[in-house]
């Protein structure tokens, strides 16, 4: 070390305890840096002794599956769901219905906003269990055959949209929004959709397309 031989380098370790510098050299050191890091990579003081198994993950325990009864859209669809599963798990991955948006699964994007009773819900918040034969309106349920409702007829008129990702739940949180007493500003518009992020930064369009509908409603 330090270009030492190995007789020079023990003299310099005995010299430092002598010296009172410390209990630990700078061999002792190295010697114990290199055991820890072999511990580390192989789980194993001695060479041949058995590693413990730890396992990466504890095993989720199954819950039996209940039949669940859910109005979508107009139509009601029985399912058999077990009580954990989200009303957007249900949505997307047992009725097909993938323009609600699975985002950060947190509640904290909107892009999975779907009306229940009218009122706008993150489907990722509320269990499907929860929501038996109320109400659920997707964005599926919005056109009236190859009618365009008039929010999305706006958002395509006003360019509101970029990826198209959080289109969906930004125009459910809209038609939400319509029954709701908001103000008639623009300012009043970003409070109501501020549950709804755009990661492509279009909200001066997703503002001008909710107030043209405001406007003629």
């Amino acid at each position: 070390m330090d270009g030492l031989s190995d007789a020079e380098e023990a003299s310099s370790d005995e010299k430092e305890r002598s010296e009172g510098v410390g209990c630990v050299t700078r061999r002792d050191f190295l010697t114990g840096s290199a055991l820890v890091g072999s511990v580390l990579a192989t789980g194993s003081l001695l060479p041949g002794e058995a590693r413990a198994v730890v396992p990466l993950a504890v095993p989720t325990p199954s819950v039996p599956a209940r039949r669940v009864e859910l109005l979508v859209n107009g139509k009601t669809h029985t399912l058999e769901l077990e009580p954990r599963v989200t009303l957007l798990d249900a949505l997307r991955e047992h009725l097909q219905l993938t323009g609600t948006k699975k985002g950060c699964d947190l509640g904290q994007c909107g892009a999975c906003t779907v009306l229940i009773d009218g009122r706008r819900v993150n489907a990722c918040l509320t269990l499907a269990v929860m929501q038996q034969r109320r109400p659920i309106m997707t964005v599926e349920g919005l056109a009236s055959g190859d009618t365009l409702h008039p929010m999305q007829q706006a958002f395509l008129s006003h360019d509101g949209f970029q990826c198209g990702y959080c289109t969906p739940g930004q125009i459910m949180s809209a038609v939400g929004l319509l029954k709701e007493p908001w103000g008639p500003e623009d300012a009043a518009v970003r409070e109501g959709m501020a549950g709804n992020l755009c990661r492509c930064g279009a909200y001066p369009n997703i503002v001008a397309a909710v107030q043209s509908v405001r406007r003629r409603a």
